[in-house]
């Protein structure tokens, strides 16, 4: 149990220090000699606990995006209120999860811009969220067309991933930090305006 607890803690160190440098750094940045310097492990632990640099890569998107589905399922399984009000806590689930892992859009980007290998990574962890948030549209959106669930998966998750990729250089034509808490909340309450928009037209309601 001790020894198992034991190589638990250091593959998550390992999968910490890769994380924050595939942010920082890009893939080819992040060397395996350098996530073990920074995991504070020697070289042989990361090829140990991962195998090879490509196979510690997809352990960080997979805890990623099995995280980020998680959030987003948990959300919308609680079946209080009608269908936009767990559309709702679906999106303030994506908000906070993408508050609390910043880098996370900037790992992915970086990923999809470093060769066809880290390209298809990021495509087949993204399959499951998307064919997941169009099986929760189903009802709702058309089959094609602008409405379909496609385009509103790309918009609304552009619409906050897009935020907190460029936040960090935005900060000076705004003239405050779009990341304080206060600016967050306003921008969460735009996309709740966005999507509102949206849904009253899937929906057939007055705008709301």
């Amino acid at each position: 149990m001790v020894a198992r607890m034991a190589r638990h803690e250091t593959s998550e160190k390992i999968l910490t220090a890769a994380d924050a440098l595939l942010a920082e750094a890009g893939y080819d940045g992040a060397s395996v000699g350098r996530v073990a310097e920074r995991a504070g492990v020697n070289k042989a632990l990361v090829f140990y606990h991962f195998e090879s640099k490509s196979k510690l890569v997809e352990a960080v998107l997979a805890r990623y995006y099995d995280a980020h589905q998680a959030a987003l399922k948990a959300a919308y399984a609680n079946t209080d209120g009608d269908v936009r009000t767990r559309i709702h806590r679906v999106v303030d689930a994506y908000f906070s999860f993408m508050s609390e892992h910043r880098t996370y859009p900037r790992l992915v980007l970086g990923l999809i811009a470093a060769n066809e290998e880290a390209r298809v990574m990021v495509q087949d962890n993204l399959l499951a969220l998307f064919e997941w948030t169009t099986e929760m549209l189903a009802d709702i959106t058309p089959n094609g067309g602008p409405l379909d669930a496609r385009h509103f998966y790309s918009t609304f998750s552009g619409m906050v991933t897009g935020y907190f990729t460029y936040a960090p250089v935005i900060a000076d034509a705004w003239g405050d930090d779009p990341l304080c808490p206060d600016a967050l909340a306003v921008r969460l309450e735009h996309v709740h305006w966005m999507v509102d928009a949206v849904l009253d037209r899937l929906l057939g309601a007055e705008p709301s």
